[in-house]
């Protein structure tokens, strides 16, 4: 059967056997869209080793995208825990540069002047503190997407979403400290949304449907 993929480069796509993402190098229109671990699964007699094999296949692969969202989670959390003490350490450094600005220039002879160094001292200010915020949201935002693939259901509190047993999971555990935190991010920037100002919800939240 020909296949509509491009020929003479390096892609990726779906074994019609595994139905897992492949590196494939295809050469005509007709080759096989078989893997090189399918190759052996070819012919009738093949049912149960294919079967063995793909089980195997998919919990590795799963195992692997488990580990990796683990890992993103814990640094994720130190990033958003960075950025919060650098948010603080810049608001500080705000309040002190305002204060020291105020008292140096009050009695001075240049008002105009004490009003544009008072205004450039701010923006810089604020422009870090925003930066900051910026990359405290985004980390927000990848851990809401991780939090969404594990959250237990009131259906069946027993399992995590992931398919895990709820009180093993180790990304629901991960997780179990931030959820507060994660909700009235969540809330802040749903209310943002709703009043069309900038946010920072994730393509996929059921708010921007």
């Amino acid at each position: 059967m020909a296949h509509s993929y491009p020929l003479y480069v390096n892609v990726l796509a779906q074994c019609f056997c595994c139905q897992s993402l492949q590196p494939f190098h295809f050469t005509s229109a007709t080759d096989q869209v078989v893997c090189m671990h399918c190759l052996r699964h070819l012919g009738p007699d093949k049912a149960e080793q294919r079967d063995t094999d793909h089980i195997q296949l998919w919990l590795g692969q799963f195992a692997a995208q488990q580990q990796t969202l683990h890992e993103l989670s814990i640094s994720t959390t130190a990033t958003i825990a960075a950025r919060d003490a650098e948010i603080a350490a810049l608001a500080a450094q705000v309040a002190d540069l305002t204060g020291i600005v105020a008292g140096r220039f009050d009695r001075g002879p240049d008002a105009g002047l004490r009003g544009l160094l008072e205004t450039e001292v701010l923006k810089r200010a604020e422009r870090k503190a925003e930066l900051g915020q910026r990359r405290t949201d985004a980390a927000m935002a990848v851990l809401w997407q991780i939090d969404r693939l594990h959250r237990v259901k009131p259906a069946d509190p027993q399992h995590c979403g992931c398919g895990k047993s709820a009180a093993k999971c180790p990304e629901a555990r991960a997780l179990g400290p931030m959820r507060q935190a994660l909700g009235d991010w969540e809330a802040k920037n749903i209310k943002l949304h709703a009043a069309g100002q900038r946010h920072a919800l994730p393509a996929g939240h059921p708010a921007l449907a």
